[in-house]
């Protein structure tokens, strides 16, 4: 076996180990069964000391008052409602968003009310300390009074007004923009003769895990927060595991974060954000109570001392939307620290972030991200040409040489020392490096997972065309080989593990640019190698078979462009690829056999 053939072997072994492996650890996802939720118990919260230092925890928000009267929030990309108990955000979907595909399918819907079971919402209040009680301060069952407004617009926000019968009045004032970003205006005024000591938070409560939680290596869901620059991001599995509080029933993780942060729950295409004013401390707690299933993260702001005669007023901001991409950067921009990190770009992110970049600045000229992706495909080919051309041109003059290195081989006969020395030799005067054929492979590798990474984890994929049958870009190619790609008429069933064997028209296109590819070069002469670099196309169309349509559109494109490079750069070698010989020079070996 001749180097050239040993790299190149090498190469595509390597190329093909990491796929499977990648495979294997990463399978496409299978949604999981949401966990059965905790039987609801009271919702009395125990009450901190009469203290001023209050607790680092906001009060448990299970709630009651399910018919409590509504605020509607419209916009036009949301629609929703805010609860009079409580306050709580608890009701909200996106316009933009559907379920699925299918005409007529329900909008998405993010936040819902607690119905003893389930539940997700945002809920703000104030913790009592200097010898108030929780009654004395506004919590998940107070029942507020609408101030003013009646439907909350980007140019309409509402207050509501709550008087604790103790001397002092809270209120809070909630505005909307045109996107997904509440400000929350909370106040205290203290009428009565001794100072009031109160501590405001915002909470985000979820009862039981998410439906359709996919548990997933390569995304996270769970709590992702920010606190000083640095990014956590925490499984609702590992939340369990927290240590307890004092009181032996939640269990929390505490971080205090000194001058900018955020922290919320990220879905696979949603998320709610609590986002404290930059440049005020607070405490960011994710805690689990496994008693009631309920998983909570708060932002603790610093404890206030309210004179008698005084108004205290804090801000806060809450995200409550979708993961999109320009509209995040835009948050970031007006002030939210660090905010397009809570998209999950992955171990690769130096190159998962740019790639996206590109990728959405060309969807914006093109209007369509499949030819987007091959436009993409185009520049990281573009990019990557210096290498390519110095490893196309060396794989050309390693055949040159072919027939000097048939000479060594009959010379050297079965010294391999000496074979070895030759050969080097001969690298070394026609200045031919026999690894470079690697190198351009090997550049793929993680090009291929940061486009993975990005097609399956960014909003914008979803539900993205291309042409004709291609109408999720993010999702596998729906046509089937096993119902000839629609022309028979019925439906392939879910196959589970075995809608591998379902190939749709985009593998089928894959192996065949593989296949198509290989043709460059004569078939090896090793009948191992041979049998290798045959199945190696059908291998893989069958392994990305059930993979991204994006990606396949991808790595069809590079197929192409690589065959398209590789052909001229050796043409203009001296080296003519004989690329229809190669194509039956097996099927003529079957028909004509040697004769000897």
């Amino acid at each position: 076996m001749d180097d050239q053939n040993k790299n190149l072997i090498l190469a595509t072994a390597l190329s093909l180990v990491v796929l499977i492996g990648w495979f294997a650890l990463f399978p496409p996802p299978a949604p999981s069964v949401t966990a059965p939720n905790a039987e609801a118990v009271s919702t009395d919260a125990a009450v901190p000391s009469a203290t001023e230092s209050i607790s680092s925890t906001a009060p448990q928000a299970v709630i009651e008052g399910a018919d409590a009267p509504r605020v509607e929030i419209r916009t036009d990309r949301i629609e929703g409602a805010i609860s009079l108990q409580g306050g709580r955000i608890d009701q909200l979907a996106f316009k933009d968003y559907r379920e699925t595909l299918d005409e007529g399918a329900d909008i998405v819907t993010l936040l819902s009310p607690y119905d003893g079971e389930t539940g997700y919402y945002a809920l703000y209040g104030w913790r009592p300390g200097g010898g108030m009680t929780l009654e004395q301060v506004p919590g998940p069952n107070t029942l507020w009074t609408l101030e003013f407004g009646r439907t909350l617009t980007p140019s309409s926000p509402i207050g509501l007004v709550w008087d604790n019968n103790n001397g002092v009045t809270f209120r809070r004032q909630i505005e909307i923009d045109d996107n997904y970003l509440f400000s929350i205006t909370q106040s205290a005024k203290n009428n009565g003769a001794g100072a009031a000591v109160i501590q405001p938070y915002g909470t985000l409560a979820r009862h039981g895990e998410p439906k359709g939680l996919m548990n997933f290596f390569i995304l996270h869901e769970g709590v992702v927060a920010m606190a000083d620059g640095e990014l956590a991001e925490i499984d609702y599995s590992d939340m369990v595991d927290f240590p307890y509080l004092d009181n032996e029933v939640a269990r929390a993780e505490v971080t205090q974060v000194a001058e900018s942060g955020w922290i919320g729950f990220t879905d696979h295409f949603w998320m709610t954000t609590l986002v404290p004013t930059a440049g005020s401390p607070f405490k960011s707690v994710s805690k689990y109570d496994e008693r009631r299933n309920l998983y909570q993260t708060e932002a603790v702001l610093p404890t206030e001392t309210v004179a008698p005669g005084q108004t205290v007023t804090v801000k806060t901001q809450l995200f409550v939307g979708a993961k999109e991409w320009d509209t995040i950067r835009d948050y970031e921009a007006q002030g939210v620290s660090g905010f397009l990190n809570s998209i999950d770009w992955g171990w690769f992110f130096f190159l998962t972030k740019p790639i996206f970049a590109v990728l959405f600045w060309l969807n914006g000229l093109i209007d369509n991200m499949g030819w987007s992706i091959i436009v993409l495909t185009l520049l990281i080919k573009a990019v990557l040409f210096p290498l390519a051309y110095k490893s196309y041109v060396s794989m050309a003059k390693m055949k040159e040489l072919q027939p000097e290195m048939e000479k060594i081989k009959e010379r050297t006969g079965d010294d391999r020392q000496k074979l070895q020395q030759e050969m080097m030799a001969l690298y070394k005067k026609e200045k031919v490096n026999p690894a470079s054929g690697c190198l351009p492979i090997l550049l793929q590798i993680p090009i291929f997972f940061s486009l993975y990474k990005v097609i399956f984890v960014t909003l914008e994929l979803r539900h993205a065309p291309w042409i004709g049958w291609i109408t999720d870009l993010s999702a596998p190619d729906p046509s089937s080989i096993l119902n000839l790609f629609g022309l028979l008429p019925y439906a392939v069933p879910d196959l589970g593990m075995l809608s591998i064997i379902s190939l749709g028209i985009l593998p089928i296109l894959l192996g065949i640019s593989m296949w198509v590819q290989q043709k460059l070069n004569p078939a090896p002469t090793d009948p191992t190698q041979a049998m290798i670099f045959a199945w190696m196309p059908w291998v893989f169309m069958f392994m990305l078979g059930t993979f991204a349509s994006g990606l396949v559109v991808y790595w069809i494109a590079n197929n192409t462009i690589t065959f398209t490079q590789q052909y001229l750069i050796m043409r203009s070698q001296g080296y003519k690829p004989d690329v229809f010989g190669n194509m039956f020079s097996g099927f003529k070996k079957k028909i004509t056999p040697d004769k000897k």
